[in-house]
């Protein structure tokens, strides 16, 4: 006899496999508990890119693809696992000197150390003379977001000569820049030099720039924008393409914002509260907003980054004696704190904070600010035990 099955019985039948996975496989993660995904908004061309940029990103990279032969990862994603934050497993050093005439170190291999080669070179070695600063790498998520805003903003936040009184005297990073970069709308100069944001000392001016740096120096993988191989020393043909490059930097452009989680929580609205009380906003900027880009989903939109991208002197206790551009050794650039809360989950399940992840949890890096931060240092200091927990409740939200 044959056996038949009717549409309906297959029809069925492909339903119960259906909740049988359902019931079976892990329910998806909430979009606020990742740090990676493409912001609202993009059209199907943009979301193309996206992917593209996004596998680029995972890329890993063979000798038979340019790596090294010095580097430091073979992979971006090896040092932003999920668009996070690094560790002290992962570091980079940078390398030069403690004045701000230029990295007269750069023909001894500066401004980064490779650490690692491929089979049949040395590793490179700190040159005599150098000071060196340990660093991990930063979260990429919402990138495109501080990248957009306008110069005139950043210059309007800028209090160098602490006009105010308040102690604390953020500056801008005017850098010099490669010829490479394309300038924002109605970017701003001062004899010669131009607005740098990226970077622990705000030395790289956009995306392309970091990023063309990072292949360099990272994986020494030249392209058109970088075509010095770190080793030789000489001018190479590019390793990686410029369509790749231009995919990465998109990427890092539409990766979305975090998204604060348990906003509504009564503890963590008097966090918020006990975070301006204390003056952390004072450099920890809660809200800024873009301007025009040609990306319509991050045109003139507010966001909440909690940074102001300026240079700020934090103390001798966080003097690395290395600086980058005109930055001093004790001057860094705040960092976003948005995401803070979900460190952990890209760091192995442990907080690795502040520029080298010296500090294991929100309480250690507050306690080891200086500088302009002194104050608000001290001020968190008298809050009480409950204050104190409302305002770590708040961070972790973010």
């Amino acid at each position: 006899m044959k056996n038949t099955f009717s549409f309906t019985s297959i029809v069925f039948l492909l339903a119960v496999i259906a909740v049988s996975c359902d019931k079976t496989m892990p329910p998806a993660p909430d979009e606020n508990s990742l740090l990676d995904g493409p912001m609202e908004g993009l059209n199907a061309e943009e979301q193309a890119q996206f992917l593209k940029g996004d596998e680029a990103f995972g890329e890993v990279f063979t000798v038979e693809k340019g790596l090294g032969p010095i580097f430091v990862a073979n992979q971006c994603a090896s040092c932003h696992a999920g668009d996070g934050k690094g560790t002290p497993f992962v570091k980079f050093t940078r390398f030069g000197q403690p004045d701000t005439l230029g990295n007269q170190f750069l023909a001894l291999g500066g401004p980064q150390l490779q650490h690692k080669a491929i089979p049949g070179f040395q590793p490179e070695q700190l040159p005599a003379g150098a000071t060196s600063t340990d660093l991990i790498a930063p979260a990429v998520s919402g990138l495109g977001f501080l990248d957009a805003v306008s110069d005139a903003d950043l210059i309007a936040l800028a209090d160098p000569d602490d006009s105010d009184g308040d102690g604390i005297s953020g500056r801008l990073h005017w850098n010099t820049i490669p010829n490479y970069v394309t300038l924002r709308p109605n970017s701003l100069s001062r004899n010669g030099r131009y607005i740098s944001r990226f970077g622990k000392k705000a030395a790289a001016y956009d995306l392309l720039h970091q990023t063309s740096g990072a292949y360099n120096q990272d994986m020494g993988v030249t392209s058109l924008f970088e075509p010095i191989d770190p080793y030789s020393e000489l001018e190479v043909d590019p390793e990686v393409s410029t369509q790749t490059v231009h995919d990465v930097v998109f990427y890092l452009k539409t990766l979305k914002a975090p998204i604060q989680r348990d906003q509504d929580n009564p503890d963590v609205l008097d966090g918020k509260q006990i975070f301006s009380d204390i003056q952390c906003a004072s450099c920890h900027t809660p809200t800024l907003t873009t301007g025009s880009s040609p990306i319509s989903a991050l045109s003139n939109k507010e966001f909440h980054p909690y940074t102001d991208l300026l240079l700020h002197d934090m103390g001798p206790g966080l003097d690395d004696g290395y600086t980058e551009g005109y930055a001093l050794t004790s001057e860094w650039r705040t960092p976003p704190l948005w995401g803070i809360g979900l460190s952990k989950d890209a760091q192995g399940g442990a907080y690795f904070l502040l520029h080298d992840g010296r500090a294991m949890s929100i309480d250690e890096a507050i306690l080891l600010h200086g500088g302009e931060a002194e104050q608000s240092k001290t001020n968190y200091t008298l809050l009480t035990s409950t204050e104190k927990e409302q305002l770590i409740k708040f961070l972790e939200s973010l």
